[in-house]
């Protein structure tokens, strides 16, 4: 079992910055990838992005691609999620997870889940 408390959400004005953690504990051993999702009341859970433990090569939704940035500290477990550029309609629940999978994308790739962090971004 895998342990995943995210942090970091809050409220940003367009075009500022935000980062968001995501720390692990309990069987990580047995996680080869985590990744970002996020989703909005009444919406799908979305793909954000996806990060490989081992080898750190990434995978980003085209919405986000060349704003966000996903990275990981092994030594702490952690994942993170820069997120630069904030627009009004990056405004989510952001859910950190783990998969057994190499490169997941589909939600039901994904073993464990966090219980997320609110992003808030004004216009």
């Amino acid at each position: 079992q895998v342990q995943l408390v995210e942090s970091g959400g809050g409220l940003v004005q367009a075009g500022g910055s935000l980062r968001l953690s995501c720390a692990a504990s309990g069987r990580t051993f047995s996680t080869y990838a985590m990744g970002w999702f996020r989703q909005a009341p009444g919406k799908e859970r979305e793909f954000v992005a996806r990060i490989n433990w081992s080898t750190s090569s990434t995978y980003y939704a085209d919405s986000v691609k060349g704003r966000f940035t996903i990275s990981r500290d092994n030594a702490k477990n952690t994942v993170y999620l820069q997120m630069n550029s904030l627009k009004p309609e990056d405004t989510d629940v952001y859910y950190c997870a783990s998969s057994k999978n190499y490169s997941p994308t589909r939600g039901y790739e994904y073993d464990n889940w966090g219980q997320g962090t609110q992003v808030t971004v004004s216009s």
